[in-house]
């Protein structure tokens, strides 16, 4: 009966060892899976912080390039007053540059015709005189 009892003992042992070393295994994998955890996780929070910064500061730049821009708009607003009063001047000019040529032209076309006018009534007092 003592024999039985020791191997059973033996046996209880032996199974208390096999299961402390799947215990000591398993605790040594949750160890490594915990450091790859936290060492990803710390990357990342890395990661996202400075991802965070680059956003605060490209807020902040969105943010002066919105206090210029109604600045920007009121300049935009005065050189298109500007654009238009100098595209009515310039339509004014050209109206008056069309009427002064065309003055110019029915002048000229008039000196013309009267020219021509004169040299064939001198051409025909010439052959008029030579005949």
């Amino acid at each position: 009966m003592y024999t039985v009892l020791l191997i059973l003992i033996l046996l209880g042992a032996l199974v208390s060892v096999f299961m402390a070393l799947r215990a000591l295994g398993a605790y040594l994998r949750f160890r490594r899976t915990r450091a790859v955890f936290q060492e990803e996780v710390t990357d990342e929070v890395a990661r996202l912080s400075a991802r965070t910064d680059e956003l605060e500061s490209n807020l902040s730049d969105l943010d002066a390039r919105a206090t210029e821009l109604p600045i920007q708009i009121s300049e935009l607003q005065q050189s298109l007053a500007t654009l238009q009063i100098l595209t009515r001047a310039l339509g004014v000019s050209l109206r008056q540059v069309q009427k002064v040529l065309s003055y110019s032209a029915l002048k000229t076309l008039s000196a013309d015709r009267i020219g021509r006018m004169i040299q064939t009534a001198s051409s025909q007092r010439n052959r008029e005189s030579s005949n």
